[in-house]
């Protein structure tokens, strides 16, 4: 939908759509960074619940935004989000999974990001196209905060069940528990 908003909403061209798309690759390239420096995987559980909350929020801000500047500046914090919330899942889910399995759950977790992104694409335009790109990316924005909110309160249940695969599995590699 950003094609729209940089020609439709914000009433610019290609050079307008190439800086937003740049505003959220600058905001991923930063998220990257700090997880990056990032020690281990204790507490990732809380930052994928915390970037979801601040993707939906920053999508939400980003949809009613009429000017250029803030929209691309509120692209970062979009792309920070974005980018802290797949790789600290992504880092959770090969932490846990045992050896024998993680290629197979790897294969279903980028498929599902990868393989169904066109169809929520899909689901976008139509959307947008009902009720326009501004709601459309609002009701994203809800979407992703719903989300979160239901992760952080499962979370320390599958805190618990995480720990203990991971747990369990530096026992079968012979590692002492949290080395």
């Amino acid at each position: 939908l950003m094609p729209i908003f940089a020609d439709q909403i914000l009433h610019g061209g290609a050079k307008e759509l190439g800086l937003l798309m740049g505003a959220s690759g600058l905001g991923a390239l930063l998220g990257a960074l700090v997880l990056a420096s990032r020690r281990g995987v204790r507490g990732l559980g809380s930052w994928v619940a915390r970037a979801s909350a601040a993707f939906g929020v920053s999508l939400i801000a980003f949809s009613l935004s009429r000017r250029f500047w803030l929209s691309g500046a509120l692209l970062v914090p979009v792309g920070f989000a974005m980018m802290v919330e797949m790789a600290a899942s992504n880092t959770l889910i090969q932490a846990m999974v045992p050896d024998r399995l993680r290629g197979r759950v790897m294969a279903v977790y980028s498929m599902m990001f990868m393989g169904m992104a066109p169809f929520g694409a899909l689901l976008a335009g139509a959307l947008a196209q009902r009720v326009g790109a501004p709601w459309t990316v609002a009701s994203g924005g809800a979407a992703c905060i719903a989300g979160a909110l239901v992760f952080g309160w499962r979370l320390p249940r599958l805190r618990g069940e995480g720990i203990q695969l991971i747990v369990a599995q530096e026992a079968l590699a012979g590692k002492p528990p949290g080395a």
